[in-house]
């Protein structure tokens, strides 16, 4: 987290630990990693009960179902887990959670890191900072501009080579920026790549795209809009980007072409060359 404040010192770390701990309480309330979380509670509860939740916890599910979109499994045990994929199963009523099948687990962490951000540049605005940007694990949002009047610059990675970029994102002023891409998480065996973005209708990772950038108004409708373009594939995906309303994006592709919206250049370098470095101080 960067951002800009002429109140000195004291007020700057006291907003500063401020975000962090806002960051640190949803990843300890959503993190299926955990034990005393919410989500796991869910899923421990899968085909049994119920589970009573917040007004926030079920914002965020509902948010989730609106976009339904190491080791190599066996072809059987993926087909044995497909049935338990299923968004239709998962009920939502008089604020309780249930997975309706047991077995069924919930993982809100496709779009608990971009809540996170937008919670963090929520708290950063109440605060009175009119200059900043959060980055937490490449989901960004941007206040206003860096303080100098020039653009917030967000480097895009070149999917196939971590040390380059192959573009940069200049929103103009508040914006959210996620991308999806198959390098964060996965690995190469036998020549094939496995990723986590998992296609619901296969069971097996999507295909066709490396990375989607997406730029909206936060970073959860940029990071949402962003996962279902990777799993739509490089045609239906800039289709769907380029339908959205207030949503700007470019897909790069497994042959590294770039396909962006007609609007994108606007919001970065594109077209143009590659440069190198992924941050400007």
């Amino acid at each position: 987290m960067q951002f800009v404040d002429d109140r000195g010192r004291q007020t700057a770390s006291r907003i500063a630990r401020a975000v962090e701990i806002e960051a640190r309480r949803i990843e300890t309330k959503f993190s299926r990693y955990r034990d005393t979380s919410v989500v796991s509670e869910i899923n421990r509860n899968a085909g049994r009960t119920p589970v009573a939740v917040d007004g926030e916890t079920d914002d965020l599910v509902r948010c989730a179902l609106e976009f339904k979109a190491g080791k190599v499994p066996t072809g059987d045990e993926i087909d044995a887990l497909r049935p338990l994929v299923d968004a239709s199963a998962v009920s939502r009523r008089e604020r309780t959670v249930f997975l309706r099948r047991a077995g069924m687990e919930i993982d809100l962490g496709g779009v608990g890191k971009e809540y996170a951000v937008d919670r963090a540049a929520r708290l950063l605005r109440e605060e009175g900072v009119r200059s900043a940007v959060v980055s937490f694990s490449g989901d960004v949002r941007t206040i206003g501009s860096r303080g100098d009047g020039r653009p917030w610059k967000v480097g895009v990675v070149d999917p196939r080579n971590r040390n380059r970029c192959r573009f940069a994102v200049r929103p103009l002023s508040d914006a959210g920026i996620a991308t999806s891409g198959d390098y964060e998480r996965g690995f190469v065996k036998d020549g094939v790549r496995y990723h986590h973005i998992l296609d619901a209708r296969t069971g097996w990772p999507a295909r066709g795209v490396a990375s989607v950038t997406v730029v909206a108004a936060t970073a959860f409708r940029a990071g949402c809009y962003a996962t279902a373009s990777f799993l739509l594939g490089p045609a239906a995906g800039l289709t769907l980007l380029e339908n959205a309303e207030d949503v700007e994006g470019a897909l790069i592709t497994d042959e590294g072409e770039i396909l962006a919206t007609s609007g994108m250049w606007l919001l970065s370098d594109l077209p143009g060359g590659v440069w190198e470095g992924c941050r400007e101080a």
